[in-house]
């Protein structure tokens, strides 16, 4: 299979929004926001960790304006742990605190085996037992993979990769920049 990447995303944001049925994005902020940035990324990657900050800031900045959505780009062959991590995401997400141990993921990068993610899951108030045997079972791989996969078909060779109203942002994504390039989506 040829792949050609075009800078757009080949999987867009879901219209489901809200809907636990259809979901199947991780979506911050309001549904009819003007401009959706999504990004590409990997709970171990140190550049991810920055622009995790970086990212909470904009919505501070931003408020209803903008949308965020995360999706995972797990760096496997850098990174031995963020495919495990965005599992752990994943399971915290069925049991409805995705974007709490996303937080947590990323204020913890230095501590992401199974024994701290199994930890993070007890102080965010997850039911253990469950959420072990999701990791364990890779239950949430598919969904790491699709993500992976619709990343790489969107021309995301490296992490973080952004997307503002799902065109590829090639600029720097320090909050200037960024800030700049959602203002100009929202005037477009």
């Amino acid at each position: 299979m040829i792949t050609t990447a075009t800078g757009e995303l080949s999987l867009p944001v879901s219209d489901a929004f809200g809907t636990p049925e259809g979901e199947r994005d991780h979506i911050r902020g309001p549904k009819n926001a003007p401009v959706t940035l999504v990004e590409y990324g990997d709970y171990e990657c140190p550049y991810c960790g920055r622009a995790h900050f970086i990212v909470k800031e904009l919505q501070q900045l931003t408020g209803d304006l903008m949308r965020f959505v995360y999706r995972h780009f797990p760096l496997t062959n850098v990174h031995p742990h963020a495919e495990q991590a965005a599992e752990a995401a994943e399971a915290a997400g069925a049991q409805g605190k995705f974007w709490e141990m996303h937080d947590h993921l990323f204020e913890h990068q230095q501590a992401l085996d199974r024994k701290h993610l199994i930890e993070y899951a007890a102080n965010l108030g997850l039911d253990v037992p469950p959420f072990s045997r999701e990791l364990a079972e890779h239950a949430h791989a598919a969904r790491i993979r699709e993500d992976l996969l619709s990343g790489i078909q969107s021309g995301v060779n490296g992490t973080p990769t952004f997307f503002i109203n799902g065109v590829r942002h090639d600029g720097s994504y320090d909050l200037r920049s960024l800030l700049a390039a959602i203002q100009n989506a929202a005037e477009s």
